[in-house]
């Protein structure tokens, strides 16, 4: 009997140490650029390994292959003058949906074509930041600067036919000067019903709810604050515990104190990582799918920076400038900056 207790054992080991992923050692990467005239695109959704969907600053909607010389776009003004500045598109397994960032805020859902607003907001303060749907495909959020003394959250339980904006009487009170940032689209992460907002600004806090926005809790960090351009700009999850902040200062980039943490308690407690090391501001961070939570980019016009032990240390690997990164799989991402997007391929 102890015999076979002994091998029970020995079996376990051998097969947890078969299922330990041995991260990768990058160096250096190589993107394809596809050049864009006159438009700085913030927020794509990846589709598989040939096509992108992006919202652009432009007005423009639309998609881009690695196979066609031009965007596929379709040009959005509104009332004929207004031209929507998009920073945030959403994809609900049917529908596509771009949220402009000023006054008028406005929501579009883009199927087969056309688009039709389904959401609009007017307010001085009014500025979204980041828009996403939920793993179901039915519940949606969308965030953005504070028109009172809360964030700005808008909800849709019905796959995006029909949003409301959250009473501030149901969200934590903000401080003046605390706000979102809408750099990448990407200070809003959605795991099942959980999701997960990182605010900048006076306060560098986040924002978590795990019953797909209804109630709220919110949590410090130590990521630098106290200003405007001060704060976290970027949030990912690798699971519901193990996450990851990035931001810093966006007026002093090359600055690499108090820009990263990481939690391991599903947000509720932040510890600094790689603190007065590079990278320094980046604007989007993302975790590597099937990696364990071990691999790890970071974006922003500092360039772009890997990590393959969870953030602890990391590598500068190129020198170019992108918004936002977003994977398809372990080997595959998109990315996008201002008039460009590129394509990164892994071996």
């Amino acid at each position: 009997m102890k015999r076979i207790t002994l091998l029970f054992f020995a079996f376990l080991l051998i097969y947890s140490c078969a299922k330990e992923y041995i991260p990768r050692n990058i160096d250096t990467i190589q993107i394809q650029e596809f050049k864009i005239d006159s438009t700085s695109i913030r927020a794509i959704k990846v589709v598989d390994t040939e096509k992108v969907y992006y919202a652009g600053s432009k007005g423009n909607v639309g998609f881009k292959t690695d196979k066609d010389v031009s965007l596929n776009a379709l040009n959005i003004k509104y009332k004929d003058s207004i031209i929507p500045n998009f920073r945030s598109v959403a994809f609900n397994g049917d529908d596509y949906f771009a949220l402009s960032i000023g006054n008028p805020a406005l929501l579009y859902k883009i199927s087969q074509g056309k688009s039709t607003i389904v959401y609009k907001e007017e307010h001085e303060k009014v500025f979204y930041d980041a828009l996403t749907f939920f793993d179901d495909n039915i519940h949606g959020i969308a965030v953005g600067d504070p028109t009172e003394n809360c964030a700005s959250i808008i909800l849709t339980s019905d796959a995006g036919k029909t949003w409301k904006k959250l009473a501030c009487k149901n969200l934590p009170k903000f401080e003046e000067g605390e706000a979102f940032f809408a750099a990448s689209n990407t200070n809003i992460k959605t795991i099942d019903n959980t999701v997960w907002i990182a605010s900048g600004g006076k306060k560098a806090r986040i924002l978590k709810s795990t019953d797909f926005g209804q109630t709220w809790q919110i949590y410090n960090t130590p990521i630098i604050q106290g200003n405007g351009p001060q704060g976290i700009y970027s949030i990912d999850f690798a699971d519901k515990n193990n996450g990851i902040i990035i931001g810093g200062d966006y007026s002093k980039p090359q600055e690499n104190k108090a820009t990263k943490a990481i939690t391991k308690d599903g947000g509720k407690t932040w510890t600094l990582i790689a603190d007065n090391q590079n990278p320094n501001y980046k604007s989007c961070v993302q975790y590597v799918p099937n990696t364990n939570g071990k691999e790890i980019f970071a974006v922003g016009k500092t360039g772009i920076s890997f990590s393959n032990d969870a953030g602890k240390t990391w590598k500068d690997v190129s020198n170019d400038s992108y918004y936002a990164i977003q994977f398809v799989d372990k080997n595959t991402a998109w990315l996008s900056g201002n008039e460009k997007i590129g394509k990164l391929i892994l071996e």
